[in-house]
């Protein structure tokens, strides 16, 4: 019986620490471009792969079409436009949110709207 208890314990133990590692917050430019710099974000379903340069460049394609675009980092946020292939991405700034060192969640209007998590490459 004692085993058996050990036994649960320890895999709601696993359980809750694999679930404990939620998205923090970036909120330092520096930050940010550490962790983006030679890298590529990528977003599977859509065939999104993003490269996110420190002198406010952004590089990529999404279903095969080119994409485009610059950002700064303004009051905590990621602010950025693009454009996708002739099709404008207007200016957004958004809330970055980082889990695991490999996942970024960018969510539109300062962290109040639609979101999406890159995987970091």
């Amino acid at each position: 019986m004692r085993l058996a208890g050990l036994a649960i314990a320890i895999v709601l133990g696993l359980c809750s620490h694999a679930t404990a590692e939620e998205f923090q917050p970036i909120r330092e430019r520096e930050a940010f471009v550490g962790l983006v710099e030679g890298r590529e974000l990528r977003l599977g379903m859509f065939g999104v792969r993003l490269n996110v340069s420190g002198d406010g460049r952004i590089e990529g394609e999404a279903i095969d079409w080119p994409l485009i675009g610059q950002w700064e980092w303004r009051d905590g946020y990621f602010c950025r436009e693009m454009d996708w292939s002739g099709r404008v991405i207007p200016f957004n700034c958004q809330l970055v949110e980082l889990r695991d060192v490999s996942e970024l969640r960018f969510t539109v209007d300062r962290g109040q709207g639609r979101s999406a998590t890159f995987r970091l490459q």
